[in-house]
């Protein structure tokens, strides 16, 4: 039989909006749940009413809680009129009910329930789960009592109603859905974006739960006694608490050795009172004991940043009987948290086994940020060269010029000229990064017969001599000496009058953005060079929670496990967590802070499994991936917490795949609200993209080459960020050919197309009189507009208008995750994902099929991504009254609103000659770069976001 239960203690509430015209109110409350409803006696004119009322509801599915609402509204009693009125009300989602062991009464500020209403104060609640049998639930009042009742009833306490709004526009399974949660961060607990009584003066790590570790810094040794019989030494130090220790580096014949290294252990795993840390000797057979320092852990000191760091200080070495001994150990053991500066560097107890005996210093589990580097197109424009000399006689040579930098080779078209000069005048386009380590190098080569070249000079030019430029101002071209790559003949060089050289022009274009990734989830529009960069706007905080419910990605002792770690990708910053070693439900509670200077950008999660930690070998295995998230900055609101479960969703080749849940706190503060709204009127690029636009093809080749580049100085950095994960953040793969992607996207062109047909079909009828009534009104508004043609833009802006703030009830609470409806994933054929799966080029056979099945991959990608264009186009004119990005709505709404108004008091005529000698303004009227709306319109949140 099923005893739970949920209840819910109405404590009191504090500083409600008087509602009688006496400066007071009579308040009571009513509370909604599973459709049962109890309501609490009416406190007569006190605006701080205290009830201390407990009500028990039935939980008719448990298995159902996560998505029943606890809807709690505060009424005004008018006795004269015997009605009520609106004080404020809770919604609460049941994720964030607890046991009543963990029960604490919190105040929840009173929320409004539309746009015109006025509220304030709050109300305190004490709600948990119990199993009690002993309680019995409370009587319901009558659930008839007035319509709007029955509606809220019917329609508020329905747990659908919850799973539609946690999910996308495209219902998908509720499995795959988000999840809204109520976590106990460091300020409190979050609910509906805000925290509920926290730690006022709590602000740093306040995204995440506070966990605790004892550091020890092992500093340095001194004066430590001789072991060996050649009176030498090869210390290390063994840092020990229960079952857990880490173990430094050790040092050959050195009696003062220096380690400077720190260890972290979990104070929630810890099983012991005494820290031991023991100086051993390393020896071959069995290693010796030189002293030990003991530590009560309920006496070490606690530190919090910003407090300075603890200094370390010398400490006697003892034997194991207690006695002091010869030698000192420098030590700084101290009580803190993840924010303390020490935590990306130490060593974790969590990140190992029990007994683990592996070196401390292991790298590559360890949290770190990186910043990828400053990214620039070299541009080369090869104009000519004169005077070449072939290696045949009799022969003018048909030449070419291949340009190289790093591995990026590109070559010009042959010249078949009948001199010894040849012309080209073409711009070749590559990547460097800085600082720049590989050179230009410029070889002009011979074809003298199929398969066979021969050079006939080079020219190497160093990139940090290159002249540099941030717009679109001429860069003086320049002749270079050709270098003979060979020894020749001293007597031929007399005769020679003239030395070969070549005529360029070479640039590095600081203006671009270089697209290190797909323009669709770009996290960085700034261009490269930093005197065209603007203020931030605002700053975007994400701590890294947990994770569950992973599902195991390798096998150690007989049994599934993950050795799991988070990257977290904005900007030109990377962030990595900690590897948490053997467990499937990680609890990383690390946050991270990034600048925003763009709206319309978007933040990378990444969950991966660590297959560098190996027991043996070169751990030259790839990490596994486990999932990711996107989440678009414009669609967050200004200073809200955003705490959700993210469902990790990834494409197997024999569909999808749920691998776990991630769960994240986002918070999005806005510096400078005037510099973010003038942000939606800037052009989404820098200038240099319009002014000098590149092709597809080129942007394709650019970007395939800058994530090239910076998987390759990530990968050099300690732990190193490997390539298959830079790879997997920034979607290399999007533009290849998937039968899944293509139909995905018509099917979101359909929808937003969908419109216009449903229009069709109500005007058909219309004019079918199908509803006389309606084809009625519609006549005599035709007429009226035929009458009146100067009411034609004022009524549509006007109607745009209301449909906003209609819509404004109905506005995304949540940010826009990875769906599978419209990603197509669902029900898609093995044979689509088998050639899905399929490497490019094709491994199929023969050759003949591989050749036209790469041809047709290549032409259907293109096509797919135009597809894919419109229908974020579409989807765009849709964002405009959705409610997507609050601010872009707000912005044009009020536009619409002020466009209604001024277009009702000007002449239909006026307006109409306008427009008109606007559009075909002469050329010198007209600026290249794009007009405010269109800046504005491609800021407007798309669904490429929730593509898989």
């Amino acid at each position: 039989m099923n005893n739970l239960k949920l209840g819910v203690e109405v404590v009191s509430a504090h500083n409600l909006l008087p509602k009688d015209g006496q400066g007071s109110s009579s308040a009571f409350v009513e509370l909604f749940f599973d459709g049962q409803r109890y309501r609490t006696t009416i406190k007569e004119k006190d605006l701080n009413p205290v009830w201390n009322e407990s009500f028990y509801f039935n939980i008719s599915d448990p298995s159902n809680l996560p998505f029943l609402p606890l809807d709690v509204y505060v009424y005004n009693n008018v006795r004269a009129t015997n009605t009520r009125s609106f004080l404020g009300k809770i919604s609460l989602t049941g994720t964030s009910f607890v046991p009543y062991s963990d029960a604490v009464v919190l105040h929840y500020p009173l929320e409004k329930r539309g746009i015109f209403s006025r509220v304030r104060g709050e109300l305190g609640l004490k709600i948990y789960i119990t199993d009690d049998a002993s309680i019995k639930s409370s009587i319901p009042i009558p659930s008839v009592e007035s319509h709007e009742d029955n509606f809220r009833v019917s329609h508020e306490a329905k747990p659908a109603k919850l799973v539609r709004m946690h999910s996308a526009s495209a219902a998908q399974p509720v499995d795959y859905a988000l999840k809204e949660t109520s976590p106990f961060l460091g300020g409190g607990r979050v609910v509906g974006g805000r925290v509920i009584r926290g730690d006022k003066t709590a602000s740093t790590y306040d995204l995440v739960e506070r966990m605790y570790f004892l550091y020890v810094r092992v500093v340095r040794a001194r004066d430590l006694p001789a072991m060996d019989v050649t009176g030498s030494i090869d210390p290390y130090v063994e840092v020990k608490i229960g079952n857990y220790k880490g173990i430094t580096k050790h040092f050959e014949n050195r009696q003062n050795p220096e380690w400077n290294q720190v260890f972290a252990f979990s104070k929630d795993r810890m099983q012991a009172s005494v820290l031991e840390v023991v100086i051993k000797d390393k020896d071959l057979v069995k290693d010796d004991f030189v002293g030990i320092v003991r530590f009560d852990i309920n006496e070490v000191p606690l530190r919090v940043p910003p407090d300075s760091p603890l200094a370390p200080e010398w400490y006697r070495l003892e034997d194991k009987k207690g006695e002091k001994i010869k030698g000192e150990l420098m030590l700084a053991v101290w009580v803190g948290t993840q924010a303390d500066e020490a935590f990306s560097d130490s060593w974790h107890s969590d990140a190992v086994t029990p007994l683990d005996s592996t070196p401390a210093a292991s790298t590559v589990i360890r949290s770190k940020v990186y910043h990828s580097p400053r990214l620039w197109y070299v541009r080369v424009n090869v104009i000519e060269a004169q005077d070449l000399v072939p290696t045949g006689k009799n022969r003018f040579p048909d030449a070419y010029v291949k340009v190289q930098i790093g591995h990026q080779v590109m070559k010009t078209k042959p010249v078949q000229a009948r001199t010894l000069n040849a012309l080209w005048n073409e711009d070749l386009l590559f990547v460097a990064a800085e600082p720049f380590e590989d050179h230009l190098v410029l070889s002009v080569e011979d074809r003298v017969g199929p398969g066979k070249d021969e050079i006939i000079g080079r020219v190497i030019i160093p990139l940090s001599i290159v002249d540099r430029r941030a717009d679109d101002r001429m860069i003086h071209s320049r002749w270079y000496n050709l270098e003979k790559p060979v020894i020749v003949d001293v007597d031929q060089l007399k005769k020679e009058k003239f030395s070969s050289r070549i005529h360029l022009r070479v640039c590095l274009d600081g203006g671009y953005h270089v697209l290190d990734e797909s323009t669709h989830y770009s996290s960085d529009l700034r261009p490269t060079a930093k005197q065209l960069w603007k203020p931030s706007i605002g700053v975007l905080e994400l701590g890294i929670l947990n994770a569950v419910g992973l599902h195991p990605m390798k096998t150690r002792d007989g049994r599934g496990t993950s050795d799991t770690y988070c990257v977290a990708k904005y900007g030109q910053k990377w962030v990595r967590t900690r590897t948490l070693v053997d467990n499937l439900c990680p609890k990383y509670n690390e946050q991270y802070t990034w600048e925003v200077f763009d709206p319309a950008t978007v933040l990378t999660v990444g969950v991966f499994d660590n297959s560098q930690i190996v027991e043996k070998g070169s751990g030259s295995n790839k990490d596994l991936k486990i999932g990711k998230v996107r989440i678009r900055i414009s669609t967050l609101e200004t200073g809200r917490i955003y705490t959700h479960s993210y469902p990790l969703l990834v494409l197997h080749p024999n569909g999808v795949k749920k691998m776990g849940e991630l769960h994240l706190a986002i918070r999005f503060s806005c510096t400078s609200f005037v510099n973010m709204l003038y942000t939606y009127s800037k052009p989404l690029l820098p200038k240099m993209h319009y002014v000098r636009p590149f092709s597809v093809m080129q942007l394709d080749m650019l970007r395939h080459q800058a994530v090239n580049i910076v998987a390759a100085r990530l990968g050099r950095a300690e732990p190193p960020l490997r390539k298959e994960v830079v790879e997997y953040m920034s979607d290399v793969d999007s533009h290849l050919w998937s039968m899944r992607r293509s139909k995905a996207n018509f099917f979101r062109l359909m929808t937003v197309f969908s419109g216009l047909f449903a229009i069709g079909k109500w005007f058909t009828d219309i004019c079918m009189w199908k509803n006389p009534v309606t084809t009625i009104l519609v006549h005599i508004l035709f007429l009226m507009l035929v009458c009146f043609p100067e009411l034609i833009l004022p009524t549509f802006f006007l109607y745009m208008f209301l449909i906003g703030v209609w819509n404004y009830r109905y506005r995304p609470k949540y940010p826009p995750h990875m769906n599978t409806r419209i990603s197509q994933a669902e029900a898609v054929h093995p044979d689509e994902m088998d050639e899905e799966f399929d490497t490019f080029p094709t491994t199929r056979n023969p050759d003949l099929v591989r050749m036209r099945y790469d041809r047709l991959r290549s032409v259907a990608g293109r096509i797919q991504t135009v597809v894919g264009d419109v229908a974020a186009q579409g989807e765009r004119v849709q964002a405009l009254l959705s409610w997507r990005d609050p601010r872009a709505t707000a912005m044009f709404i009020t536009c619409c609103l002020v466009a209604a108004l001024v277009l009702y008091v000007t002449p239909f005529q006026v307006v109409a000659a306008l427009i008109g000698f606007y559009v075909m303004r002469h050329p010198r009227f007209r600026h290249r770069l794009p007009l405010v709306p269109v800046n504005f319109f491609r800021r407007l949140p798309a669904r490429t976001d929730c593509m898989l």
